[in-house]
């Protein structure tokens, strides 16, 4: 089983920039996303990368502002977020789906099987 920990939440101002940071173990061989909660909406997915290598998926309310980079060598994915909007506060979970062969990785939150305890980003206005 997986285990990931969360890092690197916090309160920024509109506009501003916040990195966080998921540590996945084991690392290699997983889809690892980046996925948000606020209170009272359903769990989205904003992020995703096959630690293999591959290509990135990211949801449209975020293109652009947020990326996703892997340090492989600290078993480590980060989600750089640039100009945060109030709407962008929730806790960020990095989650990690098994996946033995490189491909796409889904953004469905339900298809996810090991979670991290969230981290807090607050933006306000």
């Amino acid at each position: 089983q997986v285990q990931l920990v969360e890092s690197g939440g916090g309160s920024v101002q509109a506009g501003g920039s916040l990195r966080v940071s998921c540590v996945a173990s084991p690392y290699a061989n997983h889809c690892i996303g980046w996925f948000r909660q606020a209170p009272g909406k359903r769990r989205e997915g904003i992020a995703t990368l096959y630690t293999g290598g591959g290509p990135t998926t990211y949801a449209s309310s975020v293109r652009g502002r947020f990326s996703i980079s892997p340090e492989k060598t600290k078993n480590t994915l980060y989600l750089e977020m640039n100009d945060l909007y109030p709407d962008d506060t929730a806790v960020y979970y990095c989650a990690a789906l098994w996946r033995p062969y490189q491909g796409s990785c889904t953004l469905l939150p339900s298809r996810y099987e090991a979670w991290g305890q969230g981290t807090q980003v607050t933006v306000s206005s």
